[in-house]
């Protein structure tokens, strides 16, 4: 992984859910959305007025979130449109709609081994924003992007994330 990357505090890593073509390797300084909600179904007993027997339901999924940061650039330095080509073909209709698997490792802030690995399956893009542009700067980052996923857990072993 290039050094610049290493700066982060989160490592994401997308692979192809079809064939596991990588898309990109990147690091972002905000997470968020590494979450499960489940609903609850209220069973109401008649004669039964002290408590309520609860059922679960449907679990809700929550869009990954990842905020300033950047894929790995490409051997020249610039910044890769991968994620951009991604979602444009996306909302273009473009069939059939890729979609990739992501894993999300959480990094000490000295250290190469990973604190906790997340695994998110067939993500779609839902938004993705470049930073505003500041002459002094000279950011080139990714500000936001939302990834809407169809699963997520986290690897108990805090190891099944891949480093590149």
């Amino acid at each position: 992984m290039t050094e610049l990357l290493r700066a982060f505090s989160f490592h994401v890593a997308l692979t192809s859910s079809v064939d596991g073509s990588p898309l990109g390797d990147g690091g972002f300084a905000e997470c968020s959305g590494l979450s499960l909600d489940a609903d609850l179904h209220d069973i109401l007993q008649g004669g039964v007025n002290d408590r309520i027997t609860r059922l679960p339901g449907r679990v809700k999924l929550t869009p990954v979130v990842l905020k300033r940061g950047m894929f790995a650039p490409d051997r020249a330095g610039r910044a890769g449109t991968e994620l951009w080509d991604w979602f444009r073909d996306t909302i273009a209709g473009v069939r059939p709609v890729r979609r990739y698997d992501g894993v999300v490792t959480v990094m000490p802030p000295f250290g190469e081994e990973a604190m906790a690995v997340w695994h998110f399956e067939r993500g779609l893009p839902m938004r993705i924003s470049g930073p505003a542009l500041d002459a002094r700067t000279g950011e080139i980052a990714i500000e936001e992007l939302h990834i809407a996923h169809e699963g997520l857990r986290l690897d108990p072993s805090g190891s099944g994330g891949t480093r590149r």
